[in-house]
């Protein structure tokens, strides 16, 4: 008798059980698979956030080089400015140029144009 007892009343545990279990689990799936769908929706914001941020780094980055180089641009152009003019004109800073260019050069040779613009020629080039 008590083991029948033992055993009517494990049979209706297991009878409201399963239909519990039945509810409970699916109502579980779609709690789980929302939450999983606010973390992958709040990954996703985060990661614009930081692509925009770093598209804004890189422009303010691109602008201030961009006035930095007109900085030295308009620095250049007045420092040859007022070269040209010291010199005496275009003519004088070519001059000038030249004169740096022949300076720094390492070469052995150097024909130097005449009046027409034509290089003088040498009877003989290497000596022997």
């Amino acid at each position: 008798m008590r083991a029948a007892g033992i055993w009517l009343v494990l049979s209706v545990l297991g009878l409201l059980l399963i239909p519990l279990t039945m509810w409970a689990y699916p109502q579980y799936r779609l709690y789980s698979q929302r939450l999983a769908g606010e973390a992958r929706l709040a990954e996703a914001q985060s990661s614009r956030r930081i692509a925009i941020l770093e598209a804004e780094a890189r422009r303010e980055s691109a602008v201030a080089l961009a006035e930095a180089e007109v900085l030295r641009a308009k620095g250049a152009a007045e420092a040859n400015q007022i070269l040209q003019d010291s010199l005496g004109g275009p003519e004088g800073y070519l001059r000038y140029l030249q004169i740096q260019a022949l300076e720094e050069t390492k070469a052995s040779l150097i024909y130097v144009p005449t009046e027409g613009g034509l290089p003088m020629t040498e009877a003989r080039r290497l000596k022997n």
